[in-house]
């Protein structure tokens, strides 16, 4: 009775544990109670509704939500019906988990586990500054490179602190302080910042950058200032360096360049004294002003924090008290030197205003993914590139069940010589098939280790990112994911190489081993080496600094390198891989092969449907990349990378028995080729992208998107390729050991 009655107590002390009601919502700190996304407390669940309930309910909630869009309602303002509309729209992206989805909020999605930071008053808010890019260039550069106000000298708090990873100091990411001070629940009027002098070459530079529209990112509580517009609709990450006004506006012969001095910061902010102590922020907002101040007779230094100083008399256009700057054409910046080519003086200056907001914390990522491609496009991707599959599947399928079964069965009945002397077909190459390659064996064992190599990094990257062990949100994490796997599976590059260089009968294991190594990486180090040198050239963020070289070389040569070896070393004391028949001494004669079987025709089909596979997805992939788009859909991108292994597994058994059919032993080679060709494809989609959807300005910009895209195809390519010869090779071994052969 007594150990009955310890396991009914266990039993109810673990129901109790595991009551939906003890649960943490990710967002909310330990202790606080839960709430629903629109930050109400949640009381007991009533009775599930039904599928016909549930069907009504959403009925009505569209009819509603259309009729809001109608009335001319926009999604971007942070009022209550701004925000319902957004998270409407937004409802499919709010949902978590493979199988069974469930409902969530974006900051769950975007930021799994993240916790809320809540300030007291008057606590400052650290701001801190991002790269200064643009779509038309690829080309960033680094706030302070810019003529600005210098940087506080001030610490970054501990709490505040992030780490530079790989990927971050290789894509130029760097957290440096704003030169803003923001308290909380501190609204400022117009305040000078300080005084810049530019001129000559400086001024030139700047006026290069409005042209080419470059946007400074300011980023404050991890979240990125926005520009917002109510009347049309819309919000953009970061704001303009300045604006290019054309004759017909200005009146002048030529384009007159403007720049935006003046910031007016908005914080949208949440306080409930009930829930949690302190203010959670919940929007940050931007709107620049260009305003030629009116400077005083006092004597100001040049790039001095006024600020800090309390220098705030001396303008007539910024005095406290006074009118807010406004953007007006009479009182523009123009950049331009004095009458007789002095430099001109900038006058920075900015003021904030806190608002009190009913929208949760939860929510205030919303707006960033309003207008984003709805999840219905990612299905669609999926299910075209499922038809190619299945398609695929139904070939290999009449290949395997009915064609070869038929052919094996015929062969195996055969009983007399002449019988034997008349067969035809895949059969009569049986003593060829397995004939080791007689051109560069050492180069493809390499090639096929290589895109092992790759492959396996990058699914288990996207393995870690399903399993929220990797926030591809969080710049430079998915890069330095992909690097240190890259580099971590050293080993099985090693080893598929030398498995299949043992195969080959050949000697110089030592020279294989070390291609494997260096081969690749080398190439990818050396045209980022050679590119780099541009880059330090013309100050970009991106070229890579001396210590973050000396850091990838000793990943490369204390850790890969190292790791392919050993590798190697299990690959070569392993069995020969064994297949079913003997190979004759004397190579057998190739007759005249059919277009369709023979390079470059079979090559350029076979990577066609590969490629088919993955090219709606890749679009959104590009926009990331180039466009400065949010990409964290990894379930989706895991399934496209399963399709594609599939199309390219398929594509190549039915291309190798063709092959075989018209008696062409020589299918090492070509099994590669046939499905590397998709990196080609791949590079062709890219230089597409580049003229229709880039608006890419000079000749550096395009030799950096094309030496990075030249990159991705290789590597695409390379393990395209490995999956395809892997197959080919099981395909050939299963096919050959089913026919009894003499």
């Amino acid at each position: 009775m007594t150990s009955a009655r310890f396991f009914i107590q266990a039993a109810l002390l673990l129901a109790l544990l595991s009551s939906p009601f003890n649960v943490v919502e990710a967002g909310d700190k330990k202790g606080d109670k839960k709430r629903d996304k629109n930050g109400d407390k949640k009381g007991l669940k009533g009775p599930k509704p039904n599928r016909k309930q549930r069907k009504a309910e959403a009925k009505e909630k569209a009819v509603k939500f259309a009729n809001m869009k109608a009335a001319g309602q926009d999604q971007v303002s942070m009022t209550k019906e701004a925000a319902e509309l957004r998270s409407y729209e937004l409802r499919k992206k709010k949902r978590k988990g493979l199988l069974k989805r469930k409902e969530a909020s974006l900051a769950q999605v975007l930021f799994p586990g993240a916790s809320p930071e809540e300030y007291s008053d008057r606590e400052p808010v650290p701001a801190f500054v991002d790269l200064v890019e643009s779509k038309k260039t690829q080309l960033p550069f680094e706030f302070y490179d810019l003529p600005t106000c210098p940087e506080p000298a001030e610490k970054i708090q501990k709490r505040f602190r992030q780490r530079r990873n790989l990927g971050s100091r290789l894509m130029g990411h760097k957290l440096q302080m704003a030169p803003y001070a923001f308290p909380t629940k501190v609204s400022k009027e117009c305040t000078p910042l300080c005084v810049v002098e530019v001129g000559g070459k400086k001024l030139r530079w700047l006026r290069k950058l409005v042209d080419r529209q470059y946007r400074v990112h300011v980023t404050v509580d991890q979240l990125p200032v926005l520009m917002r517009s109510k009347e049309l609709n819309y919000a953009v990450r970061g704001y303009p360096v300045g604006f290019k006004a054309p004759p017909s506006y200005t009146g002048l012969k030529e384009d007159e360049f403007y720049l935006y001095n003046h910031l007016k910061f908005t914080f949208t902010y949440r306080e409930e004294p009930s829930e949690f102590e302190g203010v959670r922020i919940t929007g940050f907002d931007v709107h620049p002003v260009s305003i030629s101040h009116q400077f005083g007779n006092e004597k100001i230094d040049l790039e001095t924090n006024l600020e800090a100083a309390n220098k705030k008399d001396g303008w007539s256009t910024c005095t406290p008290g006074g009118e807010s700057p406004v953007n007006e054409p009479e009182t523009y910046l123009a950049l331009r030197s004095g009458a007789t080519g002095e430099s001109m003086k900038i006058l920075y200056s900015y003021e904030v205003n806190w608002i009190d907001s009913d929208i949760p914390w939860s929510d205030r990522w919303d707006v960033y993914l309003v207008g984003s491609p709805d999840d219905e496009i990612h299905y669609f991707a999926i299910v075209n590139s499922l038809m190619i599959v299945i398609f695929l599947t139904g070939a290999v399928a009449t290949i395997m069940i009915r064609t070869l079964k038929k052919d094996i069965a015929g062969y195996n009945e055969m009983q007399t010589l002449e019988e034997a002397q008349e067969e035809t077909g895949w059969k009569l190459v049986h003593g060829d098939v397995f004939r080791p390659p007689q051109t560069y064996p050492m180069l493809l064992s390499v090639l096929v280790g290589t895109g092992a190599q790759i492959g396996t990094a990058f699914f288990i990257t996207l393995l870690a990112c399903m399993l929220r062990m990797l926030n591809p949100i969080k710049k430079g994490a998915a890069l330095t994911a992909v690097i240190v796997l890259y580099v971590l599976c050293g080993g099985v590059g090693g080893y598929v190489s030398s498995r299949l260089y043992k195969f080959c009968d050949a000697k110089s294991w030592k020279r294989c081993t070390i291609a494997t190594a260096i081969a690749f990486p080398g190439l990818i180090v050396s045209m980022i080496m050679v590119l780099n040198v541009f880059l330090t050239i013309v100050g970009a963020a991106t070229a890579v600094n001396f210590l973050t070289i000396i850091l990838v070389f000793l990943m490369w040569g204390c850790v890969s390198t190292p790791l392919v070896f050993v590798g190697s070393y299990f690959g070569y004391r392993a069995d020969k891989v064994e297949v079913p028949t003997k190979t004759n001494q004397i190579a057998r004669f190739v007759p005249e092969v059919p277009y369709y079987a023979a390079p470059p025709t079979s090559v350029l089909i076979a990577g066609l449907l590969p490629f088919g596979s993955v090219c709606i997805e890749l679009f959104f992939i590009m926009s990331a990349l180039w466009l400065h788009q949010l990409y964290y859909i990894m379930g989706f991108l895991m399934a496209v990378l399963m399709i594609l292994v599939a199309t390219c597994a398929q594509v190549a058994m039915v291309m190798c028995y063709l092959q075989l059919c018209v008696e062409d032993h020589r299918w090492w080679w070509k099994s590669f080729l046939n499905c590397a060709s998709a990196g080609f494809y791949l590079f062709l989609y890219s230089l597409w992208f580049l003229t229709s959807k880039l608006d890419l300005v000079g000749i550096l910009p395009v030799m950096v998107y094309l030496t990075y895209m030249s990159m991705i195809s290789i590597a695409f390519g390379l393990m395209c390729g490995t999956v395809g010869y892997l197959s080919c090779f099981w395909f050939t071994r299963k096919i050959y050991a089913a026919v009894k052969v003499d």
